[in-house]
């Protein structure tokens, strides 16, 4: 489960504003043991259908969806950071690597560039200071 850095929305308090979904394609480079890794386009999120204080990435394909705490991201920018099933650490200056760890015991890497990662939280905290419209 994710720690809430935010409230859930039934229980934040009057005034407080909710989260507004933000969705970013990102892409990626899943990399692989052999020379076949490929490009993908990750769909990033976060807002009202993840929990709160979590992102979600979705890989293409069926190739699952993961949802683990914002602050895992954002620390592994800077340092290696892990969370439950997930992997994050910074691969040179520029790139960033998210592993993503199935239950079967399976891993999926994908290589990103460190930009898109923190354009992607920059859109999800401001999202939270954006007012609500009803």
């Amino acid at each position: 489960m994710c720690p809430a850095d935010v409230h859930p929305e039934e229980d934040r308090p009057a005034g407080e504003r909710a989260a507004q979904p933000v969705e970013v394609r990102a892409r990626g480079l899943v990399v692989t043991e052999g020379p076949l890794s490929r490009r993908v386009q990750v769909v990033l999120r976060y807002g009202p259908d993840v929990e709160p204080g979590c992102v979600r990435f979705v890989l293409p394909g069926g190739g699952g969806s993961w949802t683990f705490p914002r602050a895992v991201l954002e620390r592994g920018l800077r340092a290696p950071s892990h969370a439950g099933n997930i992997d994050v650490w910074p691969c040179g200056r520029v790139q960033t690597v998210v592993e993503f760890h199935s239950p079967e015991g399976t891993a999926v890497v994908v290589q990103f560039d460190a930009s898109a990662l923190r354009g992607f939280l920059r859109r999800t905290y401001a999202s939270a200071s954006e007012p609500v419209t009803h």
